[in-house]
C-alpha cells in the first residue's frame, strides 16, 4: 500500500450515500492528505466521517485495493500544503479544506 500511495497523485474517495469522487492527494510521512474545494468537491466529506479510498495502479489504472479511512479536517503545515499543490496534475490546487485520511 505504501508504494501505491507514494506513486498515486489521485485516489477515489467514497463517502457513504455518495458516489466515489476522484481526489488529488499527497502521501507524506505515512499520512494520506486530501485537498478539497473548488472543482475538487467530495460531497459529504466532513470532519470525522468514515469513507473508502480506492487505490488504482498509476500505470494500468487497474483496481488495487479499497481501504477504510476516517477524514480529519486539519490545517496543513507548509510542507504538506506544498506537496498537495504539487500533486495537482492540472489547474491550480485550491486548499479550501485539507483532510488527513486516517486508515482504520
Amino acid at each position: 500500500m505504501d508504494t501505491a500511495l507514494r506513486k498515486a497523485a489521485a485516489v477515489w474517495v467514497a463517502v457513504p450515500g455518495q458516489r466515489a469522487r476522484l481526489a488529488w492527494t499527497a502521501w507524506r510521512g505515512g499520512v494520506l492528505w486530501l485537498a478539497a474545494g473548488s472543482d475538487q468537491d467530495v460531497p459529504g466529506l466532513t470532519d470525522g466521517v468514515s469513507c473508502t479510498v480506492t487505490l488504482r495502479s498509476p500505470t494500468t489504472h487497474s483496481h488495487l485495493l479499497d481501504v477504510a479511512v476516517t477524514a480529519r479536517l486539519t490545517e496543513p503545515d507548509e510542507e504538506t500544503a506544498t506537496a498537495l499543490r504539487g500533486a495537482r496534475l492540472n489547474g491550480v490546487a485550491v486548499l479550501d479544506a485539507v483532510y488527513r485520511l486516517e486508515f482504520a
